[in-house]
């Protein structure tokens, strides 16, 4: 901040001194030359001295001899003819003006500027874990102020939520992560992040709505941590064990197998199974494995599914950083998957299996009956109709069924009606 304000004060001065420095009260080249003129000066160094009455007499002699001759009514003869005093007083209006100037850009730059925004990261910066609650109240207060003032600044909304919940004030954290939500609604932390607060503010209870922003999030990106972890945690306090493997084993998957996640996914993926009932994986001596959930994978052939081979029509070409999004759905309904998958574009042309493990909303894709396939791609990254470039769906298939691979090319919308 001191730098800030050494720098403008330093440029402010400068624009003062040659501000100032422009009223030159010296006469022109042009009024030199004038006769009468060099009469007056003449006269005055004369008489000045002696007599104020002899002098005021020759201005007025030099003001009479201009107007005879016609060219004394230009602003040099005035100027002549001014007293002296005439240049201190008139840059009185130009300092107030000056000052004038200066202030209302202050007021300004203190309603619209940035200068609120960096000493809030300096805060942010420099608050350690020590400086205690006070400390991270006063933050807190701060941005909350900061946000009311530039709502459009949805950063500041995603760290109140933060602060809120490193606070465990779960109910203001679900506010403010709702409210970012409404801004941005396609953004897939942001959903998490909303479906995660009002599961702490609830009592841990995964409401209708949270799970709706858990599953909007793994639509838009199906390996968004922060939803595989909730809705797995979820469906195992809820008793359902099977959604909870298939959660937890996508969220293993983003995971090192020397970590520490890993290796507790592990373990509560190896209790969710004993707790449904279902043999565990073992290794020869009988000890857990780590492999043991990937035996189930997504592209597990032993795993109910659809095996689906994905493709671009003839003549369609693609941007490979484009994203491809591939979707399974109850025949006949709208609305969230039952699974989702998404890659990239320059996968394809790809063969890949739809199992348990890419299942959303609770509802497992074994048992999902018929469901149609549907593969969109998106320039944007985002899914939905309005952003595929292409898009291509399958005939109806059953999980795990005598016929249940199917065959997808991606085409133009208009020829897919």
């Amino acid at each position: 901040m001191s730098v800030f304000l050494a720098g403008a004060a330093l440029l402010l001065t400068i624009a003062a001194v040659l501000l100032l420095a422009r009223r030159d009260s010296s006469l022109r080249q042009a009024d030199l030359d004038d006769p009468n003129i060099a009469w007056y000066r003449t006269r005055e160094a004369e008489i000045e001295a002696s007599d104020a009455v002899l002098v005021e007499d020759a201005r007025l002699r030099l003001l009479e001899d201009g107007l005879a001759g016609g060219g004394a009514t230009d602003a040099a003869t005035a100027a002549a003819a001014a007293p002296s005093t005439s240049t201190a007083t008139g840059r009185l209006p130009v300092l107030l003006l000056l000052l004038l100037l200066v202030g209302g850009a202050g007021v300004v730059y203190w309603q619209t500027g940035a200068l609120e925004d960096v000493l809030i990261y300096r805060q942010l910066r420099d608050i350690r874990p020590e400086d205690g609650e006070l400390a991270r109240l006063s933050l807190l207060e701060r941005i909350a102020r900061r946000s009311e003032a530039r709502p459009d600044n949805l950063q500041y909304q995603g760290l109140l939520g933060r602060l809120y919940m490193a606070g465990e004030d779960f109910p203001a954290a679900s506010a403010a992560f709702e409210r970012l939500v409404q801004r941005a609604p396609e953004d897939p932390e942001a959903l998490a992040l909303a479906a995660q607060s009002r599961f702490l503010a609830s009592g841990r209870d995964l409401d209708e709505q949270a799970q709706l922003y858990a599953e909007r999030a793994l639509a838009v990106n199906p390996e968004q941590r922060t939803a595989l972890g909730l809705l797995g945690m979820a469906s195992f306090e809820a008793g359902v064990y099977p959604a909870a493997i298939a959660y937890w084993e996508r969220l293993r998957a983003l995971e090192a197998k020397e970590s520490p996640g890993y290796a507790m996914l592990t373990e509560v993926i190896e209790l969710a199974r004993q707790r449904s009932g279902a043999a565990s994986v073992t290794a020869a001596e009988g000890a857990p494995t780590a492999e043991a959930g990937e035996a189930e994978g997504p592209n597990s052939e032993a795993a109910p599914g659809i095996l689906v081979d994905l493709r671009l029509a003839d003549a369609q070409a693609a941007d490979p950083r484009a994203v491809v999004f591939v979707f399974a759905r109850p025949e006949g309904r709208a609305g969230m998957p039952v699974a989702v998958r998404r890659l990239q574009a320059a996968e394809l042309p790809v063969q890949l299996r739809l199992t348990d493990s890419d299942a959303m909303a609770g509802q497992l894709l074994s048992e999902a009956g018929r469901v149609v396939v549907t593969a969109q791609l998106s320039a944007n990254g985002q899914p939905g109709e309005a952003n595929a470039l292409l898009s291509g769906v399958s005939v109806p298939v059953v999980a795990g069924g005598a016929d249940s691979r199917v065959i997808i090319e991606l085409g133009a919308k208009s020829e897919r009606g």
